[in-house]
């Protein structure tokens, strides 16, 4: 039986988390909600299935301390930092090719390191089970969320035909991927209990993400072999890799992808709405505060850990308050922050971002 490593990919900037995420100190390095730092919550939930040394994470240069800083007990050689951003096939596939160093045909899963998890052992049985089917087919295996609402910010995949059982958990082939539907497809989709949520947690064998990489994306495989046969060119040949997510790269162009439905308390924390669900309550809603006093308030959201906040006759606010920037919005505009990042970079505002 190979040996199971995991890729953690570590480089986000986590705009929509804006103040609290900034360039040199993104999202899955900082503490929401008053737990441990999320890029700790992701490694720590491993720990018990892969041992550190067997972890990676791979990041950006100009996180990389902050990384470093919350990795604890992850070797320092075990720390991947890309030349520069080219979205996820290029950083999968440089961690095949650094994982494939360490053993023979190894089994590796990929997970997004900014995710929660409610149910830890769920997770390591799924993950565990996964590693065995990826195994046995030589399939791409991908980790469905099993959908608890109609939501159109997420992609999705529908489940096919059952292929067999490992780990007490059941797969499938998937029959497509969807991109992020409308309100209407997204409630026909949870009616129809055939499709999940993509949450971007996939487990293979290196040989078969290398194999799937010389089908699909085969340019990006020869540079993937110049930086296997020699390390010291992978700035030199970052740029050959085509600057695509896997999703669309491979997945959504092999026929030899299956996945499990699970169920483990499973949220992208994609945004402060979002992320609410994991912070205490608080009068008038969730949040990390000094002290709160509230009337006629609710549904709220407010990170404001040193300081005391006041709300009055207001509901459904994201308020978020750092040293040198404060962010107040409506709750449903949440995908909005990541362009007000955008907007203060394009007014070189970059101390601020």
């Amino acid at each position: 039986m190979s040996e199971l490593y995991a890729l953690i990919i570590a480089g986000g900037r986590g705009t929509r988390f804006w103040p609290c995420s900034r360039r040199d100190r993104p999202k899955q390095c900082i503490s929401i909600g008053g737990q441990e730092a999320i890029l700790q919550q992701t490694i720590n939930r491993l720990l018990p299935l892969v041992p550190a040394e067997r972890i990676i994470v791979i990041t950006g240069g100009d996180m990389v301390d902050a990384v470093r800083d919350v990795a604890q007990g992850i070797p320092e050689e075990n720390l991947l930092v890309e030349p520069w951003g080219r979205n996820t096939a290029p950083c999968i596939g440089w961690g095949a090719v650094e994982i494939g160093r360490r053993s023979t045909n190894p089994t590796m899963a990929v997970f997004p390191a900014d995710h929660q998890i409610g149910d830890p052992e769920m997770f390591r049985s799924v993950v565990q089970g996964a590693a065995d089917a990826a195994r046995a087919t030589n399939a791409i295996v991908t980790i469905g969320i099993s959908p608890t609402r109609p939501e159109t910010g997420f992609g999705y995949l529908e489940v096919g035909t059952e292929v067999g059982s490992w780990g007490g958990h059941t797969f499938h082939t998937v029959e497509r991927f969807n991109e992020k539907p409308d309100p209407d497809t997204a409630q026909r989709y949870l009616e129809g209990q055939r499709h999940l949520w993509n949450a971007g947690m996939f487990v293979f064998t290196t040989d078969a993400i290398r194999d799937a990489y010389r089908a699909y994306l085969p340019r990006s495989a020869e540079a993937l072999e110049r930086i296997q046969y020699n390390p010291d060119s992978l700035k030199e040949n970052w740029g050959e890799l085509d600057a695509t997510s896997i999703d669309y790269g491979i997945l959504e162009r092999s026929r030899h992808i299956l996945t499990v439905p699970a169920d483990f308390g499973w949220s992208d924390m994609g945004t402060w709405q979002a992320a609410a669900a994991d912070m205490p309550r608080i009068s008038g809603g969730r949040g990390v505060v000094a002290h709160i006093v509230a009337k006629d308030a609710k549904s709220n959201v407010v990170h404001a850990p040193h300081k005391l906040v006041a709300l009055i006759g207001v509901s459904g606010l994201v308020v978020v308050d750092t040293e040198d920037a404060l962010l107040v919005m409506d709750a449903n505009q949440a995908q909005q922050v990541a362009e007000i990042v955008r907007r203060l970079d394009e007014d070189s505002l970059e101390k601020y971002t």
